[in-house]
C-alpha cells in the first residue's frame, strides 16, 4: 500500500524529502553516459556548470506576474542533490567509465584527467546482450543464463548488490545503450503474466532492454528510456509498472535535429504557415551512428522520428496546410566526425496565397552533450516521482515528454510533441504537486 504523508495544499500529500543517496543504475556506460556522469562529477568539484539542465539551472514562476516569485525548479520541489548522487552500469565491454570516456571522444582530455579518480573506479557490472537485436557490436562482458527469466534475476541480484554496496536509500534506472532492432508489440508484451512466461521460454520479442526494465520494476526502481526501443511501452510494463509504484518514462532522447522540429512546427502552425516538405539528414560517427547502420536499428530510430511533425501539425485539422507533406529522415553513418553530430534540414513551407519559401538549417551538434543534462534531469525528476505520492501510482509520467522524442502515454491518447506545451505542461506538474496555481497566461486579471 502507499505511504501516507500529511496533505499538502491541494490534498495530495506532500512529497517526503530527498534523504540520504540517490543510486544511478546505467545500462550502456559509452558517450552518454560517461558524458553525464564526467559532468555531474565536473560540477560537483566547481569545475564547470550544469548548463542545459532544467532542475539545476531553470526556474519556474509561482502566481502573478507582478508577485516576482521566480524560485530555481531545485528550490521549489525536494530533488536530490548532486553530492548525493552515486553511480554504476553494465557494459559489454570491459573498460571502466574514464577509459570508455576517452574512447568515446566527446570531452577533452584534460577535463576528463580532472575527474578520473572517480570515474575510474566506476566499472562495468556484466551486460545482458544478445548481438541479434544490435548487429552492428559485439563484446565480451555479457552475462550468460539458461534462459531470459534467469538473466533478469542476475540483474536483481546486480540491483540488490548496489544498492547494499553503496549505501543508496533509493534507485533509479536509465536507458543509455544502443537503439534496438524494430520490434512490434506482440503478445509476450500485452500482460505481465504472458511477458514472465515469454522470459522463461527466452521469446525472441523480448529485447534485452525489456529484460533490464522488468528487472528494475520488479525490484520497485523507476525506469527511463533512453532510446526509441518498444522496452517499456507495452503493457506488460505498464502493469507491472503501476503494481510496484516504480514510475516509468520514455522514449528516445530529443537532442539534435528532433530539439530544432519540435521548435520550429510549433511556431509554422502557430502563424498558419503551410509545409510542403521537411527533409532531414544527419552524419554521425560514434557508436550510436554504427549502430544505426542496421536496418533494423534504423527503422526504430526512423519511426520515433517521424512521428513527430504529424503530432505537432494535425494535417487531420489542417489539411490545406499539411495535409500534403512530405518528410524524410536519413541517417548517415560517418567515422571522422565522431560524436559531433551534423543534421541538414531542408524545410519547404509556403505562406499568403501559397507563395513557397524555404528554410536551410544547419546543425553542428555534439549529440552527447545535450543528453548528459536530459539524463540528469531526469533521473531527479523521476525520483521525485516515486517519492510523490500522487504520481507514482499512474505509471507512465507523461509530464516527462519535454524530454523525449516519441513520448509515452496512456494507450489511445495521442502524445503531445509541442516542446512548448511540454514545458508548461511539466512546470504546471510541479505547481500542482506543490499546491500552486497553475499559470494559463491567461492574464485578464490585470485588466481589471
Amino acid at each position: 500500500m502507499p505511504t501516507t504523508h500529511k496533505q499538502s495544499k491541494n490534498g495530495k500529500g506532500e512529497i517526503p524529502p530527498a534523504k540520504g543517496k540517490l543510486g544511478i543504475m546505467i545500462p550502456g556506460m559509452g558517450a552518454v553516459a560517461t558524458t553525464f556522469v564526467a559532468g555531474v562529477e565536473a560540477v560537483r568539484k566547481g569545475i564547470s556548470s550544469p548548463i542545459g539542465s532544467l532542475t539545476q539551472m531553470g526556474t519556474i514562476r509561482l502566481g502573478k506576474r507582478t508577485e516576482g516569485r521566480s524560485p530555481t525548479i531545485k528550490d521549489f520541489v525536494p530533488l536530490a542533490g548532486l553530492n548525493d548522487l552515486v553511480f554504476t552500469g553494465w557494459d559489454i565491454f570491459e573498460d571502466d567509465m574514464y577509459s570508455a570516456a576517452r574512447k568515446a571522444g566527446v570531452l577533452e582530455v584534460p577535463l576528463l584527467d580532472q575527474v578520473k579518480p572517480f570515474l575510474s573506479k566506476i566499472k562495468p557490472r556484466k551486460a545482458v546482450f544478445d548481438k541479434r537485436y544490435v548487429k552492428k557490436l559485439d563484446g565480451p562482458n555479457v552475462k550468460k543464463g539458461k534462459n531470459k527469466m534467469e538473466l533478469a534475476e542476475q540483474l536483481r541480484d546486480d540491483i540488490r548488490d548496489f544498492r547494499k554496496s553503496s549505501g543508496a536509500d533509493r534507485l533509479v534506472m536509465i536507458w543509455c545503450g544502443s537503439t534496438e532492432t524494430f520490434i512490434r508489440p506482440g503478445k509476450a508484451h500485452r500482460s505481465l503474466a504472458a511477458f514472465e512466461q515469454g522470459l522463461q521460454k527466452s521469446d525472441d520479442s523480448i529485447a534485452p532492454s525489456m529484460v533490464y526494465a522488468y528487472a528494475a520494476l520488479k525490484e520497485g526502481v523507476p525506469f527511463a528510456n533512453g532510446a526509441p526501443n518498444l522496452t517499456v511501452d507495452i503493457g506488460a510494463m505498464h502493469e507491472l509498472s503501476k503494481e510496484m509504484e516504480a514510475p516509468i518514462c520514455g522514449k528516445d532522447y530529443k537532442t539534435g535535429q528532433t530539439l530544432i522540429k519540435t521548435i520550429l512546427a510549433p511556431g509554422f502552425k502557430a502563424r498558419m504557415i503551410g509545409l510542403n516538405g521537411w527533409f532531414s539528414t544527419n552524419i554521425l560517427g560514434n557508436r550510436d551512428g554504427e549502430v544505426l547502420d542496421d536496418p533494423g536499428s534504423f527503422k526504430t530510430k526512423e519511426e520515433s522520428k517521424l512521428s513527430v511533425l504529424e503530432h505537432i501539425l494535425q494535417p487531420q485539422l489542417y489539411p490545406d496546410l499539411y495535409g500534403n507533406m512530405c518528410h524524410k529522415v536519413r541517417i548517415n553513418y560517418y567515422p571522422p566526425r565522431g560524436d559531433n553530430k551534423e543534421g541538414w534540414d531542408n524545410i519547404d513551407i509556403f505562406g499568403w496565397l501559397g507563395y513557397p519559401m524555404q528554410i536551410k538549417v544547419d546543425f553542428l551538434c555534439r549529440d552527447s552533450i545535450l543528453a548528459a543534462p536530459i539524463v540528469l534531469d531526469l533521473v531527479l525528476f523521476l525520483d521525485l516521482a516515486k517519492r510523490s505520492p500522487e504520481l507514482r501510482g499512474l505509471g507512465i509520467q507523461e509530464w516527462l515528454s519535454f524530454y523525449f522524442k516519441s513520448p509515452m502515454t496512456p494507450p489511445g491518447l495521442y502524445p503531445e510533441h509541442d516542446l512548448f506545451i511540454q514545458l508548461m505542461k511539466l512546470k504546471n506538474t510541479l505547481r500542482h504537486l506543490k499546491g500552486e496555481e497553475l499559470i494559463t497566461h491567461l492574464g485578464l486579471e490585470y485588466y481589471d
